[in-house]
């Protein structure tokens, strides 16, 4: 396997599993306060990745992998969870998935700014083309809307492309799935200790269905997805390998008819064809 094709199949797989983010979370905060599950899901994730660390014997990060490492706890760890879940208690899982298709500008926009890429006049082209067409599919047909959720959303996109260009650039030295793993330890205490604060006083009356979806952000969103994308982005440049978020959308959406019964419409077909196109033409000038 060539090193594009595996640094694209590697981003596809993150984004596949990104993809269910949103409708576990709107599934969770059922049962969880936002605090509580965006904490509970950090400390499961960190756990996980410890037990990771020590069984590989994997050397510590330096010091100066602290300041970059805490900018991606900010980002993905706390932001991005935290933000997506209070959103999601004033739209919908189908209207908050429309935001997504911003995070590719978002994390370019870092990109070149944290990383140094300069990608082609006609990749920024590709890309917006490719974010109006998923924020036109989903306004359209996303829901009712809220000022409150969706600058939550505006803010939570943003940090997690911070977040995923500060990673990026780590995981070329540290590796991909180290650096998620440091940045969850890192931001452990702080997260152990916001879970007790905002425990539930009863578990009895959170449904099957919650727990599934804090068990799926925990393991998946949190970890195992950071170890597929971080090793993309590293391997195929943050610009174009980033732009398959632009897919993010359609599998989400396609993921919440199928949990949370939302219908689906024939122009998602359609707008996702238009989508991919526009995924090659950025990943031909990236």
């Amino acid at each position: 396997m060539d090193r594009t094709t595996d640094a694209w199949g590697s981003g596809l797989l993150g984004v596949i599993i990104f993809s269910g983010s949103l409708p576990a979370t709107r599934v969770a905060v059922g049962g969880f306060s936002p605090l509580f599950l965006t904490s509970a899901r950090a400390v499961i994730a960190a756990l996980l990745a410890a037990a990771f660390l020590v069984a590989l014997r994997q050397a510590r990060p330096g010091r100066g992998d602290l300041r970059p490492l805490a900018v991606v706890a900010l980002g993905v760890v706390v932001g991005f969870p935290l933000l997506t879940a209070l959103a999601l208690q004033h739209i919908t899982s189908a209207r908050s998935i429309v935001f997504i298709g911003l995070l590719p500008l978002a994390t370019a926009l870092f990109g070149v700014l944290r990383a140094g890429e300069r990608p082609k006049p006609v990749f920024w082209l590709f890309s917006v083309l490719g974010a109006a067409t998923v924020a036109g599919f989903a306004l359209a047909g996303g829901g009712a809307g809220s000022l409150t959720g969706d600058l939550l959303m505006v803010a939570a996109v943003l940090l997690c492309g911070l977040g995923y260009a500060e990673g990026t650039a780590l995981s070329r030295r540290l590796g991909g799935w180290q650096v998620i793993s440091w940045a969850l330890l890192l931001a452990l205490p702080m997260m152990a200790a916001l879970a007790l604060a905002t425990m539930p006083g009863s578990w009895t009356g959170i449904g099957g269905p919650a727990w599934l979806g804090l068990a799926y952000v925990s393991v998946f969103s949190m970890l195992v997805g950071f170890v597929f994308w971080y090793r993309g982005l590293a391997l195929g440049g943050i610009a174009g390998v980033g732009q398959l978020q632009l897919l993010q959308p359609f599998f989400g959406l396609t993921l919440a008819g199928l949990l949370l019964r939302e219908p689906v419409a024939w122009t998602m077909i359609a707008a996702t064809a238009f989508v991919v196109l526009c995924v090659a033409g950025a990943k031909r000038f990236a």
